[in-house]
């Protein structure tokens, strides 16, 4: 009897091509739109945790602060190589502890020349960011105790500076000083923040504060990287931090740090949530479609019950039973529905393909997402359908064989 219903809806879909079409068109846009959000969403998700994760595993960036005192004066203050030292020695779940300072600079080579980010490093930065090298190699431990006049270059700069040659053993002018490029670091792209990752030179700490930022004060350092070791409470490891660099810096009970602490893994996990939210939202602004395409199937099948009023009541005249009439119509509207779905799947799936590439982000296309949606667009057909078949299983045949 249900294979029956269901050749009947076919039928009756095959018979009224048209309108069976338009009648899909709100379950197919409230489907795609629904599945596309998501997994854009879903998408952007990904791209946020990516950029985040290149910046390194489980790392944590202790910066100057950027408060200021009621009198307007401000309260930021770097770091000392002696405070980077004290957080690596004390703080025993650490991985690596890497200081850095950084200054924009014009670097020039030939003709060519470029601003970019000039970076002071120790030997633990490739650690804590997971650097690799793709030519050349890294500097040595005399080169960072004596400060020599060395460099590693990003891809970027080797681009703008040397146009696809080799920049190894090339002499780089930058700022006022002259270094010899021994490396350059592997790609990777769009940071966390926006920023090109792949725009800078690097320096041994030394160099740079002797040749690029010279400066008198023992607090010459702009930021210190730390990275946790894997399994280890980060939140625990930032609070030993603060402590440390509060008693270091004689900070009184009560008063404010003169230093911020930012935990990437904190971050990734606010950001994602943010995102998440704003795609549940997003998804079921695209479902009120599907509330519309179901209103729309319940409008035609209640016009359709209407122009087959003699059709039904000849069956029920025959002896179809009443459950037999609105089976029949409820099999209709499920058909119709579930097809928009299938529809709405399979051009969703394109759609978000083509967006995703447009919007430069992961194609992330959740499965069951859309098997989800197909259910519920399944759902809205019986939801839907059921007063229109109601109505056509209550028919009195006698009045039904009457109608004109």
């Amino acid at each position: 009897m249900i294979l029956n219903a269901f050749m009947l809806a076919f039928r009756q879909i095959r018979r009224n091509l048209l309108r069976a079409v338009l009648t899909m068109l709100g379950i197919i846009i409230g489907v795609g739109s629904v599945i596309v959000m998501i997994s854009l969403g879903n998408g952007t998700t990904q791209m946020v945790k990516d950029q985040i994760s290149s910046l390194g595993s489980n790392i944590i960036m202790v910066l100057p602060s950027r408060s200021f005192d009621p009198g307007g004066g401000s309260r930021s203050r770097r770091f000392t190589q002696r405070e980077a030292d004290a957080i690596k020695d004390r703080v025993h779940s650490l991985k690596a502890v890497s200081p850095l300072s950084s200054k924009s600079v014009v670097a020039k080579f030939a003709q060519y020349n470029t601003q970019t980010q000039a970076t002071g490093i120790t030997s633990d930065y490739f650690i804590v960011g997971g650097w690799e090298m793709a030519q050349g190699r890294e500097f040595t431990d005399s080169e960072y105790r004596a400060g020599s006049n060395v460099c590693i270059i990003g891809e970027s700069v080797s681009k703008a500076l040397f146009k696809g040659a080799s920049p190894l053993g090339a002499k780089i002018k930058v700022a006022d000083m002259i270094c010899d490029s021994v490396g350059v670091l592997k790609s990777k792209g769009q940071g966390g923040m926006g920023n090109d990752q792949d725009d800078v030179i690097l320096f041994p700490l030394k160099t740079f504060q002797r040749g690029i930022s010279p400066t008198k004060s023992l607090n010459n350092i702009n930021m210190i990287m730390v990275s946790v070791e894997d399994g280890a409470d980060s939140k625990d490891a930032g609070s030993q931090i603060t402590n440390i660099l509060r008693d270091m810096r004689n900070i009184k009970s009560g008063d404010r740090d003169t230093f911020e602490i930012m935990d990437t893994k904190e971050i990734q996990e606010t950001v994602s949530s943010t995102t998440r939210m704003l795609t549940v939202f997003l998804g079921c602004i695209a479902g009120v479609s599907l509330l519309v395409g179901g209103i729309g199937i319940m409008n035609i099948m209640l016009v359709s019950v209407t122009e087959r009023t003699k059709e039904i009541g000849t069956r029920l005249a025959v002896g179809a039973l009443e459950k037999e009439v609105l089976l029949q119509f409820l099999i209709e509207s499920i058909t119709i529905s579930s097809l928009g779905g299938l529809i709405g799947i399979f051009l969703s799936f394109f759609i978000s393909m083509g967006m995703a590439k447009l919007m430069s982000v992961p194609f992330v296309y959740d499965v069951s997402i859309a098997v989800i949606a197909f259910i519920f667009s399944a759902f809205i057909g019986v939801f839907f359908g059921y007063l229109p078949a109601k109505r056509a299983s209550q028919l009195n045949p006698i009045d039904a064989l009457r109608h004109e």
